[in-house]
């Protein structure tokens, strides 16, 4: 399980596990309940590439960022390294 520590967002923290190139599972800590949920469930068994395009540059409320964003950022992290 892989944990990335956001900013800019109300989620302070997200938990995400890969195989395969795949997403398995994401847990935001904090933020808001219900977005957070139904994003970690339609992310499960998508490509990471998939969700990097797809979740990468989504502002929420003029923060330059989002809670997608932050995963997206987690997610690239993950494949540099």
């Amino acid at each position: 399980m892989h944990s990335f520590k956001t900013s800019g967002v109300c989620a302070q923290e997200i938990k995400f596990d890969i195989k395969d190139n795949k997403i398995q599972e994401v847990q935001f800590v904090k933020g808001c309940p219900g977005n957070t949920m139904g994003l970690s469930q339609v992310l499960i068994g998508m490509d990471i590439k998939d969700a990097i395009s797809k979740l990468k540059g989504i502002d929420c409320r003029g923060r330059g960022t989002s809670c997608p964003d932050q995963l997206a950022q987690a997610l690239e992290e993950v494949t540099q390294a």
